[in-house]
Order: structure tokens, then sequence, then C-alpha cells
């Protein structure tokens, strides 16, 4: 590594990226995916014994070009890692190593959907899941939404609880845990699944007229935190990333049938080439991805923030 790389771990990556310069990094890259400046092909894996070793490329023409690698062995320490090319020399700007620059991002990419599509006066939101990836899309959305209540389920009573104590401690939002998923979502105008459920949390028929959805979890044929009565209930369907999102294999839930040709571009709809929503009651369900580079993307916005070589 060249003597001005910057190295970051996730203590420093949560000091110095907020909500709002996290979103509005994740906005820029999708327009810049939009306009064809930044490439993003669908992520690439290599098989090894008990899991995966998966990469994901992008790069943001005459500025930068990275990766980001993680496996999918289950290794308790197990790490990911993010790095940052100069596209001008090659050189190595940064890396980061540790799972908050990936999460953040992920709540980052949560939160441009909530803001392109939610209703503009949304202000309630109820979340399935109470892990990191559940975290970043609350703290995220608290950026683009005023939000005036959280509710919170999963299946520990301890970590759900938990939850609504962080929410209510950081964010300053009044939070409360329940206990069914058709409670978390009962009259909320944002919800969020964000499990490692491989069967569906969520009856579509328990949201209201006008939701926004966003998933997080798993999304392919054969495990899904979500059926395709959500699907189906959609008046509007939105990835971040067609082309990943057609590349999955088994296939996105959202790949087969009659869903490939309704399904829209988040880029496409901040860009206003495609509309969002267009009615107050419509439902609207954002398929996260993780369009390819945008962990790159974050960790040159963490640089330019300011931060300090390790």
């Amino acid at each position: 590594m060249g003597s001005m790389t910057l190295l970051f771990d996730d203590r420093q990556v949560a000091a110095t990226l907020d909500a709002p310069t996290t979103v509005a990094a994740m906005r820029d890259a999708l327009l810049a995916a939009h306009a064809g400046r930044l490439v993003a092909p669908p992520r690439a894996s290599a098989p090894l014994a008990g899991g995966r070793m998966v990469l994901t490329a992008g790069q943001l023409t005459d500025e930068w070009y990275g990766f980001r690698s993680y496996d999918t062995l289950g290794h308790p320490a197990g790490e990911q890692l993010v790095v940052l090319h100069d596209a001008r020399t090659g050189a190595v700007r940064a890396i980061a190593v540790g799972a908050e620059l990936g999460s953040r991002r992920t709540g980052g990419l949560g939160a441009v959907a909530v803001d392109a599509l939610a209703r503009p006066d949304a202000a309630t939101l109820g979340v399935i899941g109470s892990g990191g990836q559940a975290w970043t899309q609350v703290w995220a959305s608290a950026a683009v939404r005023p939000l005036r209540e959280v509710t919170v389920h999963s299946r520990s009573a301890a970590r759900r609880e938990a939850f609504a104590a962080r929410v209510r401690a950081e964010l300053g939002i009044p939070a409360r845990a329940v206990g069914s998923a058709a409670e978390a979502v009962r009259d909320r105008d944002v919800v969020v699944l964000a499990t490692t459920s491989v069967t569906p949390v969520l009856a579509a028929a328990d949201l209201a007229p006008g939701t926004h959805v966003n998933t997080v979890g798993f999304k392919q044929v054969h495990r899904h935190e979500f059926g395709t009565d959500l699907l189906d209930a959609a008046d509007v369907l939105v990835t971040d990333s067609p082309a990943q999102a057609a590349a999955y294999d088994p296939p996105m839930l959202t790949a087969v049938g009659p869903y490939p040709g309704r399904l829209r571009d988040l880029g496409a709809v901040l860009a206003g080439a495609v509309p969002g929503r267009t009615g107050a009651d419509q439902v609207s369900v954002f398929c996260s991805t993780g369009l390819a580079g945008t962990e790159v993307a974050l960790l040159d916005r963490l640089v330019r923030v300011g931060a300090t070589t390790v």
C-alpha cells in the first residue's frame, strides 16, 4: 500500500459516516448508475468448501474503481473488505475492514427508496428484524422522514426490546417492541423487512393502503422473507439494480412470472425517467439487491469527509 492509503475499521466508519452523508452518497451513486457513469456489474462468486467467496466491483468513470469481498462460510469473525482505487493512477486510496460500511450502505439505499417512494407525510415505521441491517434501515430512514414512532418485532423478545431502546436512546424517536409481525406493520407508513428468514414473515393483507415497504433479506424463489402476495399487492415495484435482480441464481421472486416487466429502476425514478408513487393509497415495494459499487462509493465519500489515517 502507498503511504497515503487510509485504513478504516468499524469504529471509525461509525464515528465518521452520519446518516445524511450516507444517504446523499447512495443517491448520487444511483443517479450515476442511471446516467451510465457508474459501472456496476452483477456480483461474482467462487464456490469454496462450505460456502462461497463473493465479489462486487464498481467504477465511477474517471474518478475511482474498487471492490468489496465477503464470504458465506459463516465464521463468527468473518469480515468484509472494501478497497478504493484512484482511477487516474490505480493507487489504493482507502481500505475498510468489517461490516459497518456495508451495513450503512444498505441502510442508505433503503432510505433513498423511502425518500423517493414513501408518502411525503410518512411518519411511522414498522420493522421486522432486530439485527444490524434492521438498525441501519431505521437509522437512515430517520434522516429522510420525521419519524414519530417505530414499532419492532423479531423472534427474540429481548432483542426487540433492546432494539426499541436503542431507537429511543440514539435516534430520539419513540419506539416500542411488539409481539407479532402483524402488529409491527399495522397502520405503518413505512415497513422494513430485514430478517434472515427463508419463509415469509409478512402477510400483505396486514399492510395499510399507501404503505411503502423495504425488503432487505432473502428474496429468491427458494428462500424469501416475503411472498408473492406482497409483489401482487405492489402498485409500484422498484429495485436498485435490475441487472443484479435478473442475475440471481436461483432467481429472485421478481425475476419470474409477471414481475420482471413491472420492476423499475430506483435510479430511473430518482432521475424522473420513470414514475414512482403517483397516488397516496398506492403500495410501493423496494427490493434491495445491493447495487454493485455502492460500498466503494461510500468509502470514497468517507475519505472525502475528512477521516484520518490509522
